[in-house]
């Protein structure tokens, strides 16, 4: 079996190359803007849609009338073209959901980060990463990248640090592993996550134990003055505060997964609607569900779990909460009670706990039976 790995690295280029890599971020970015204002205005004028084909055939005429896109390597350009007609279809597709649309924005410096070289023009050594146009850069290979490289994307953080991704076809091959026992899995905000053997995840929340040092940071930022090089440091500043803060979340949600990956052969796990929890929510406690990382933690789960050949199941959190998994009854709990009293078999369970095992019984239930 196929599956598609990211691998990230950091690079390291010289100041000169640092230039030529704003240059074809910027290259990118005006083209993109005019492949937008194209499908934009010929719409607008004439009620007629261009493909992303028809856009790419424009490419040679704009290279002649604009030169700096020659220095731009052409898979790139025809990439932007690719991004544009995803933005699009996304766009219809939210629409045709009733969903709040959100039609493509035109990019401004800060908002145009990345390009892609989608099949060549990119070339990996020992130590370094060559890049037709650019040169030669230092990367960091701090693990070996596998299976077959598919894309190459460089992307530029607001920090300024640069980092390059290969997206990668590896074959996952079957393991034997010894039986180990299912799992299921409550998440929270008191917290992280409880266990249905009882154990429990703390909540690090790490966003609010910065938040002090970035409320203090962005006060300054809303004194500079636009276009000085004191709201650039100040945006700088902003931007490793946050850039720590993701760090710390990441490294926490890739070690707690691969640690329950490890241990577990079937994972059972809440299918949350995170945006639709967020609704009518107080703002203490929408900050606090985005803390929490949920979203990128059940990624994890799902992502490592396929690898290395283990089940990750998602039910529905409905009533979890609320069923007393001892004889099934149910009824309503407040928020502020943690602890879960069965009026009709005189249970009594942390509420968390109780969740994690009504979890495990439905995902169990979901198996498919080998016959």
């Amino acid at each position: 079996m196929n599956m598609r790995k990211t691998f990230q690295y950091r690079l390291y280029p010289t100041k000169k190359q640092i230039g030529k890599l704003e240059q074809t971020l910027n290259g990118c970015r005006w083209l993109y803007n005019h492949l937008l204002e194209q499908r934009k205005t010929l719409w607008e004028t004439e009620k007629k849609s261009i493909s992303c084909f028809e856009q790419c055939d424009t490419l040679k005429s704009l290279k002649i009338s604009n030169p700096f896109l020659n220095d731009i390597h052409s898979q790139v350009l025809q990439n932007i073209a690719i991004r544009i007609d995803f933005a699009f279809k996304a766009f219809f597709r939210r629409v045709k959901s009733g969903e709040k649309p959100g039609y493509p924005r035109f990019r401004g410096y800060n908002r145009y980060d990345s390009f892609t070289f989608p099949q060549s023009g990119y070339k990996v050594c020992d130590n370094y990463i060559n890049l037709s146009k650019i040169g030669n850069i230092k990367i960091n290979l701090h693990r070996p990248i596998e299976g077959i490289i598919k894309t190459c994307t460089i992307r530029r953080k607001p920090t300024g640090k640069w980092f390059i991704s290969f997206a990668c076809d590896i074959d996952i091959k079957p393991v034997i592993k010894p039986v180990n026992p299912a799992i299921g899995i409550d998440m929270g905000i008191k917290s992280f996550a409880t266990l249905s053997n009882g154990e429990k995840i703390d909540n690090p929340k790490f966003f609010q134990a910065s938040e002090k040092f970035l409320a203090k940071a962005q006060r300054k930022l809303s004194t500079c003055e636009k276009g000085t090089p004191e709201i650039r440091k100040s945006r700088k500043i902003v931007a490793h505060i946050h850039e720590k803060i993701n760090n710390k979340r990441h490294n926490f949600v890739h070690h707690n997964s691969r640690t329950i990956i490890n241990k577990f052969n079937t994972i059972c796990i809440e299918n949350l609607a995170i945006n639709s929890m967020k609704k009518n929510n107080f703002r203490s406690m929408n900050k606090s569900i985005g803390d929490a990382a949920w979203r990128m933690f059940l990624e994890c789960l799902k992502y490592k779990a396929e690898y290395a050949g283990n089940h990750c199941i998602q039910v529905n959190p409905a009533y979890t909460s609320q069923i007393c998994s001892n004889c099934g009854h149910r009824h309503k709990l407040k928020l502020s009670e943690r602890v879960y009293h069965c009026p009709i078999c005189d249970f009594n369970l942390d509420r968390d706990h109780n969740a994690s095992l009504n979890i495990l019984r439905l995902g169990i239930q979901s198996l498919p039976v080998s016959g």
